[in-house]
C-alpha cells in the first residue's frame, strides 16, 4: 500500500472511529433528555452509595476535592496553552494548533450540550460539595479526556522507541480522565451518566481532530504516524528545542 494510500486509510478509520464513539454518546444523550427511569435509577444508586461512604470518609472527601480541583478545566487549558507555546518555540505550529482546536472544540461542545441536554445536578441533604451550571456533559470529565489526549500525543514522539516510558504516559493519560470523572461521582456533584458522556464526548473530538490532522500530513515527504506509539507528529522527536533537525 502507498504512503498515499496507507494515510487515507487511517484517516478514514480515525473519523470511523469518531463517528462509532459518537453513537452511543447520542443515545446517552438521548436517554438523559428523556429521563430514562432505569438510567435514573441506576445514577441515584451510585449517587446515594458514594454520598454515604463520602459522609463516612471525610478524608476521601478532601483527596477526590483536592484531586478534582488540580484537574479542573482551567488548570488543564492553561497546561494544555503552555505545551502549545512550547510547540511555537520549537517551531512546530501545526500540532500547538492541532492541541488548542481539540480543547477548544470540545469545550464549546460541551457547553453546548449542557444547553440542549439541560439537566440538573443531584440534589442531597448534607452535600460533601457543590458545584454550580447544568450536568450533562461532565466538563471536569470531558476537558481531562480532551487534555490528557493532547498531552499523551504530543508526548509520545519521545517514548516511541521507549517501551517503558510510552506504556508510561498511556498509563498517566489514562489516570488522569478516568480518576478525574470519578471524583466528580464521589463528590456528589455529577451522575455517572453525565461522566460517562463527558468521556465518550472527550473521545469522538480527539478521533475527529486527530482525523483532520492526519489528513493534513497526507503529502509528499510526510509518511503516515501511528498515533499510538508515536503521537500526531513523529518529527517532534527528530528535531531540535529551535526545531532544527537533530
Amino acid at each position: 500500500m502507498t504512503g498515499g494510500r496507507a494515510d487515507r486509510a487511517v484517516v478514514a478509520l480515525a473519523a470511523t472511529a469518531a463517528f462509532l464513539v459518537l453513537v452511543p454518546f447520542t443515545l446517552l444523550a438521548l436517554l438523559v433528555r428523556a429521563a430514562w427511569p432505569p438510567l435514573y435509577r441506576l445514577d441515584a444508586a451510585v449517587t446515594d452509595a458514594l454520598h454515604r461512604y463520602g459522609l463516612d470518609h471525610p478524608d476521601w472527601v478532601r483527596l477526590m476535592s483536592l484531586w478534582t480541583d488540580i484537574f479542573a478545566p482551567h488548570p488543564l487549558r492553561l497546561a494544555t496553552g503552555a505545551v502549545a507555546a512550547w510547540l511555537l518555540l520549537r517551531r512546530s505550529p501545526r500540532p500547538a494548533l492541532w492541541a488548542v482546536t481539540t480543547m477548544a472544540v470540545g469545550g464549546l461542545l460541551g457547553a453546548l450540550l449542557k444547553l440542549l441536554v439541560g439537566r440538573h445536578r443531584p440534589e442531597l441533604l448534607d452535600p460533601v460539595a457543590r458545584a454550580s451550571g447544568l450536568a450533562f456533559p461532565s466538563g471536569h470529565a470531558l476537558n481531562a479526556t480532551l487534555a490528557a489526549g493532547v498531552l499523551l500525543l504530543v508526548f509520545l514522539p519521545f517514548a516511541h522507541d521507549r517501551r517503558p516510558l510510552r506504556w508510561a504516559l498511556w498509563a498517566g493519560a489514562v489516570l488522569i480522565a478516568v480518576v478525574t470523572g470519578l471524583s466528580r461521582i464521589a463528590l456528589g456533584v455529577h451522575w455517572t451518566s453525565d461522566v460517562v458522556g463527558g468521556w465518550l464526548l472527550g473521545l469522538a473530538v480527539l478521533a475527529a481532530t486527530t482525523a483532520a490532522f492526519r489528513a493534513g500530513r497526507a503529502r509528499p515527504g510526510r509518511r503516515p504516524a501511528r498515533n499510538g506509539r508515536e503521537g500526531v507528529e513523529p518529527e517532534l522527536a527528530e528535531s531540535g528545542p529551535d526545531g532544527t533537525a537533530r
